[in-house]
């Protein structure tokens, strides 16, 4: 019908994990501390680590290969690509020219995006965009990382080595024309960030704040690994996601109390009782929230593809569900979405 709404679908999601399995109890072994303070303070029980031959794309592309089997699409029916990652295979070019070789499909534009724990989600509003405008049909969407690569695996490092895991997620959107009133397809994505933030959660090396990008002295200092103040981004992710999460539900106020069984919240896999308190704050159930740190920790740009399609396919989340995302990372970014599945 003319003036229909045009809308990004999902069509297809897909995940990828290394094989081997890390307990808290193997990890503490290399960091010390204490396999139940992980559990207790982050959720997280066990990671998984990727082979020392594996590299971020290549996980990227299992994930894509399943969310194109998933979709009952070809590598060559995408229009597009956005690949978004913390950890690239190389410093330059980015994983999504690697991806887009990998597929075999010559001239698809590839784009990386580099907003670590929300990347996901910055990705996805401009594939969005891109499929709201006309410019393209079908986009693909990655998020993978290698985080184990990169972690100081010493008493020194701990407080972030024992959050992260490695893995991949993928999702395929169309654009689709959709009737007035539907709720299919992605209602609604806002992004933000705070650069005042950026030092709490960052990695100094590579990089050309000091001119070199790398010396023997910064790896002496550690400066090329990962570096948290963890109490001020725990603190400024709640105070962030709940203004930002409230404000989504009030735009949408409406359509979510008339569907509020429908609502489902996939949010990015950081530290469960981050989660659970926002749950807690919304008055959603326990089945309203998916949860999936426990057995992969925090995979960043990963995290929520993968939670997606977990939840799809292990039967959490259901045909004419109301998914809602939230994520919150190093920036500090972050973004929060509503989609119709």
């Amino acid at each position: 019908m003319p003036g229909m709404p045009r809308r990004s679908i999902i069509k297809g999601t897909g995940h990828y994990v290394p094989d081997r399995i890390v307990s808290n109890a193997e990890l503490v072994a290399y960091v010390g501390g204490s396999a139940q303070w992980i559990e207790e303070r982050t959720g997280i029980r066990e990671r998984r680590w990727a082979r020392a031959s594996q590299s971020t794309s290549e996980l990227g592309l299992l994930a894509t290969q399943r969310a194109l089997e998933d979709a009952g699409m070809q590598a060559n029916d995408l229009d597009a690509l956005i690949f978004a990652t913390l950890s690239a295979d190389m410093t330059f070019p980015g994983c999504g020219v690697l991806l887009q070789d990998a597929l075999g499909v010559a001239g698809l534009p590839a784009l990386d995006v580099r907003n670590q724990c929300s990347g996901y989600l910055y990705a996805l509003h401009v594939a969005d965009a891109w499929i709201r405008s006309g410019v393209y049909d079908r986009v693909l969407v990655v998020g993978a990382e290698i985080h184990s690569a990169g972690l100081d695996f010493s008493e020194e490092g701990r407080s972030i080595t024992v959050l992260f895991g490695d893995g991949a997620g993928a999702v395929i959107l169309e654009g689709e024309e959709v009737e007035e009133g539907s709720t299919r397809g992605v209602l609604d994505l806002a992004l933000g960030s705070d650069g005042s933030g950026a030092e709490h959660l960052c990695c100094e090396r590579p990089g050309t704040k000091s001119g070199t990008h790398i010396t023997i002295e910064d790896i002496r200092n550690k400066r090329h690994y990962p570096v948290m103040n963890g109490r001020t981004v725990f603190r400024y992710a709640i105070s962030t996601l709940q203004r930002e999460i409230g404000a989504l539900m009030e735009r949408h106020a409406d359509l979510i109390d008339a569907r509020r069984e429908d609502l489902v919240m996939v949010p990015h896999q950081a530290n469960q009782r981050i989660n659970e308190h926002l749950a807690s704050q919304l008055g959603l159930k326990e089945h309203q929230v998916i949860h999936t740190i426990e057995n992969h920790g925090n995979t960043t740009a990963a995290s929520i593809p993968m939670a997606l399609d977990i939840a799809r396919k292990d039967g959490r989340l259901k045909e004419g569900a109301l998914i809602m995302h939230a994520a919150f990372g190093s920036g500090f970014t972050w973004g929060t979405g509503l989609i119709g599945l």
